[in-house]
């Protein structure tokens, strides 16, 4: 069969009219510079514009024609699927269901069609960029249109509205969604409110929330069903219901959008100033203390204190009747319980020597106040991130950790080869971040520095700094309390005293030194210089 194709200068899309040939009610297109074109099949009424240049070509093949029927299994009448131009059909002797589509252009390129047992195939040319379904069957512009995921859905929702009010339908499935309403977007936005109304499954749920986010704020709505589907809803009886859910559909905000008005219960939800303390007074005067969800980070040179910064911390933690995850990942576990029941006795117990002169029963009691609120991870050396991760959730949610001591986060990735450390570093710090965030746990993490430029080193009591953190500004980005242990090993008199300096305070803002720690060689702790002891008992032992 021939048919008309017109060429002739680029023209505008002004309005639909009544066909004067078939008495169609809006398949006559009118353009700007005076033609007008018929879609429906097998009218073919064309109105020329003035001067125009025709030429007669081969019609597309391939597509087939069909009846409208009233569908009564899906509750469609004949004069829905008519206004939708929605045939019954054959094709290779079965019967068919048949959707057409349009291309931009306003011409029948491509069919959908539907078997009996739920198979379809397209027919034409479906690469192309289509209208959606049902969009010239109505108006194309207003305060209101409804998006449904399929051609059955669609009319099943304007059969309701007695086909008066626009509804379209996405023309390739849900995953194809988006596209297809980027194809179309001119036409979307011309409507005040456009109301998704997909399938009532997560994937039907998550293409419509990406698809509400390509128009512009506060038009989409997403209507969230009773039932699986439009068609499945009318058929039930329950078409009020489906119109309530569209009219009642809530206007859609992308995750984490939170209205100015809807903070007022934020704003006066109290704040918990401390989860927990450090064991030195003057840094949590500095800090606020401790707090679940936020990340601290101990930064220093090598053989300064940071590691027995942390076992402090941990210990002062355990006593404070927390369950505290020490990760410490230079040294056996061996090692750390022993660090760990060290501080609770006062006493350096690696050392052989003194070990022996303790009684059994006394260690093993300081042992026991340890052991009952401490867990430790047997590893030493480089460790895969995943594995990390994991084993912290693990800590976590299995064993009730809510403190998590982590030394250090350099030597997490100092063994892998042929790695990028710097990107593996800012990968490992971004997981451990959201990690604290999704547990509602609190981070102590042992990270180190960089030699500073000049002749001299950390050890030596060089300042340190933000910059000076070794690996990656991950560490110092996504970090809540950063704290610098400064300590010159060269100076006979000082060599003793640590320095504790803020370097970075996301809570109060409060940077500068904090503490100066002084380490008792006799009894192997690290105590505030102007308080030696937390309300120390008649026999010198910390009392908490």
């Amino acid at each position: 069969m021939l048919k008309l194709n017109l060429m002739k200068k680029e023209s505008d899309f002004l309005r639909h009219e009544s066909c004067p040939k078939c008495l169609s009610k809006n398949n006559l297109a009118r353009y700007s510079d005076g033609h007008a074109y018929c879609f429906t099949e097998g009218c073919d009424y064309y109105e020329h514009a003035e001067g125009e240049e025709v030429k007669v070509v081969k019609r597309m093949t391939g597509l087939i024609d069909g009846e409208f029927k009233t569908l009564n299994k899906r509750c469609i009448s004949e004069k829905t699927c008519k206004h939708f131009n929605y045939k019954v059909g054959k094709y290779k002797d079965k019967t068919v269901h048949i959707e057409s589509y349009l291309n931009q252009k306003d011409l029948q390129v491509a069919q959908h069609i539907r078997f009996p047992n739920k198979d379809f195939l397209w027919l034409g040319s479906a690469k192309e960029k289509l209208k959606l379904f049902g969009q010239t069957s109505g108006r194309d512009s207003g305060k209101m249109l409804v998006i449904t995921e399929g051609a059955v859905d669609c009319m099943s929702v304007s059969s309701l509205w007695n086909n008066k009010y626009p509804c379209v339908s996405i023309n390739s499935g849900v995953n194809q969604a988006p596209k297809d309403i980027k194809n179309n977007i001119e036409f979307v936005e011309k409507f005040d409110s456009v109301i998704f109304c997909f399938d009532n499954d997560d994937v039907g749920i998550a293409s419509a929330k990406k698809c509400a986010s390509l128009l512009k704020p506060n038009k989409a709505k997403i209507a969230r069903l009773p039932m699986k589907d439009a068609n499945e809803m009318l058929v039930a009886g329950r078409g009020g219901e489906l119109l309530d859910a569209i009219w009642q559909a809530p206007v859609f905000r992308p995750d984490g959008i939170i209205l100015g008005e809807d903070t007022w219960e934020l704003l006066k939800e109290e704040d918990h100033i401390a989860t927990a303390t450090y064991p030195f007074q003057n840094l949590n005067t500095k800090t606020a203390g401790l707090r679940l969800g936020e990340i601290v980070v101990f930064c220093g040179g090598s053989g300064i204190g940071k590691s027995q910064v942390c076992r402090e911390i941990a210990h002062h933690l355990i006593k404070n009747n927390e369950m505290v995850a020490y990760i410490a990942l230079e040294e056996n576990v061996k090692r750390s319980i022993r660090g760990l029941v060290a501080i609770e006795l006062n006493q350096q117990i690696h050392l052989e020597d003194v070990r022996k002169l303790i009684p059994e029963e006394e260690l093993r009691k300081a042992w026991e106040a340890i052991s009952s609120k401490a867990f430790f991870y047997d590893h030493w050396g480089s460790l895969d991130s995943d594995n990390l991760l994991n084993r912290i959730r693990y800590l976590a949610r299995g064993c009730g950790c809510r403190w998590i001591v982590l030394d250090h986060l350099s030597i997490v990735v100092s063994g892998i080869e042929n790695i990028d450390e710097r990107r593996t570093i800012d990968n490992t710090m971004t997981n451990l971040r959201s990690l604290v965030e999704e547990l509602n746990i609190g981070l102590i993490l042992v990270s180190h520095l960089k030699r500073p430029d000049g002749n001299k080193g950390h050890e030596e009591g060089v300042s340190t700094s933000l910059s000076q953190l070794r690996g990656s500004h991950a560490i110092a980005q996504l970090s809540d309390i950063c704290v610098g242990i400064e300590r010159n090993l060269q100076d006979r008199d000082t060599s003793n005293q640590v320095t504790v300096r803020v370097l970075k305070n996301r809570f109060t803002g409060d940077c500068g030194i904090a503490s100066i720690l002084t380490y008792n060689k006799e009894t192997g702790r690290l105590l505030d210089s102007d308080n030696p002891f937390i309300d120390g008992d008649e026999n010198g032992r910390a009392t908490f």
